[in-house]
């Protein structure tokens, strides 16, 4: 079998038009292939992202007090006999009062710097407030240093500002402040001039907030020991005993009516275990990999349609030609060759051109959307479903272009 490549290059110069909408396709649909295939496996990569919390054994209950015009004396009191009953619930294993939680969707962040005169922030961190109980309700790992003890929880009332002496802050956080590991004992400043020394190093927290805003500051976070008695509203962490997750998420609304029936608790969502926190700050992620799932695959489809309407045309101009080749001795398996040769260069031109669109549309969406750089294997991955799809998609009008008799020849044009 001996394949001419002039002849095939001189045949789609005649067709041009064709020839350039086809390898247009291809190149447009490997640009937006590769990119959401990269944007595919982001965002199935974060639904599986750890939080360090127990989830199996955590709960959140979202308490809103009906009179907002206590004191912030009045709501700490509140807040103490409101965790002093949960902690005494047979299923519950500790609680503890918080400003947000891990995964909630968005929250509290402040800028981080090494110096108080600092113009340019170092980074920015997620902030948590909680108790001496943060820590083991929560059921994050404390990698060095110790937890708070309660004389240095303080205390926060509502459009305060206050920035207490200690801190424990994620590992992330501490390696990129001190890259030399060596944090424990060292102080920070979040957009204040009071300083924070780090007291403990816990690993891993996630952020409150899961969007692209947040990628940049992936798992850096910091916990003040404080209770925030916001006249609005507070949230109870609460974690359950080992198997008793249910019946604590039944009995702490109860035990907070009991001690008092001016607070909101949503009866839908007011109390949330993990599994719904994740499924719920997760579904944009979900919904996203579905949608560019779904565009991929009409893509693909319109393109295979697309050489196959083409090819199957250009059968039907050329089987005179076909049938001349034929009477002069030219195979079946030649006349397949070549149709698959003649797509296969038309191919090579379209993803050429489509991994120059890809880059720059990457490039693109990390400028816009501050987006990861895309490893060039998708690239690799995208051009080599494009060029499978084309051969096998030229296959069938191929094979009916090897099927032309030569009697076809002899007929008029």
């Amino acid at each position: 079998m001996n394949i001419q490549i002039r002849p095939i290059l001189v045949a789609l110069r005649r067709h041009k038009a064709g020839t350039l909408l086809i390898a247009l396709q291809i190149a447009l649909t490997l640009a937006i292939v590769c990119n959401a295939l990269f944007i595919i496996h982001q965002r199935l990569a974060n639904l599986s992202e750890a939080s360090g919390v127990d989830e199996a054994d955590v709960f959140v209950v979202a308490n809103y007090w009906a009179d907002v015009n206590r004191s912030t004396e009045q709501v700490d009191a509140q807040v103490r006999a409101d965790l002093a009953a949960l902690r005494q619930l047979p299923a519950v294993l500790d609680a503890t009062p918080a400003s947000g939680y891990p995964l909630r969707g968005g929250g509290w962040d402040n800028f981080v710097t090494k110096t108080p005169d600092q113009v340019k922030p170092t980074t920015d961190a997620a902030v948590y407030t909680g108790d001496e109980h943060f820590i083991d309700t929560l059921g994050l790992k404390l990698v060095a240093g110790r937890n708070f003890r309660p004389d240095e929880v303080m205390v926060m009332g509502t459009q305060q500002a206050i920035t207490p002496p200690t801190a424990i802050v994620s590992k992330a956080l501490a390696e990129r402040l001190f890259p030399g590991g060596d944090a424990l004992g060292k102080s920070f400043y979040a957009m204040g001039t009071t300083p924070s020394t780090i007291i403990g190093i816990v690993d891993p927290l996630h952020r409150q907030g899961v969007d692209s805003s947040s990628n940049s500051y992936a798992g850096q976070a910091l916990i003040w020991p404080l209770r925030a008695d916001d006249s609005k509203g507070i949230y109870y962490i609460v974690r359950a005993k080992p198997g008793q997750l249910a019946a604590a998420m039944r009995e702490a609304p109860k035990a907070l009516f009991a001690q008092s029936r001016m607070r909101i608790i949503d009866p839908k969502d007011g109390v949330q275990d993990y599994a719904t926190i994740r499924h719920k700050v997760f579904d944009s992620d979900r919904g996203m990999a579905i949608l560019m799932g779904i565009i991929c695959a009409v893509l693909l489809a319109i393109t295979a349609a697309g050489i196959v309407g083409l090819t199957s045309f250009w059968v039907g101009q050329r089987r005179r030609q076909i049938g001349v080749r034929r009477a002069l001795g030219a195979r079946q398996r030649d006349i397949l060759a070549y149709f698959l040769t003649e797509n296969f260069l038309i191919s090579v031109a379209g993803v050429a051109l489509g991994t120059v669109l890809a880059i720059v549309f990457n490039l693109w969406t990390m400028t816009r959307f501050a987006m990861a750089p895309m490893s060039m294997a998708y690239v690799g991955v995208g051009v080599l479903v494009l060029l499978l799809l084309g051969q096998g998609a030229v296959l069938a009008p191929a094979l009916r272009a090897s099927r032309v008799p030569p009697v076809e020849a002899t007929r008029g044009s």
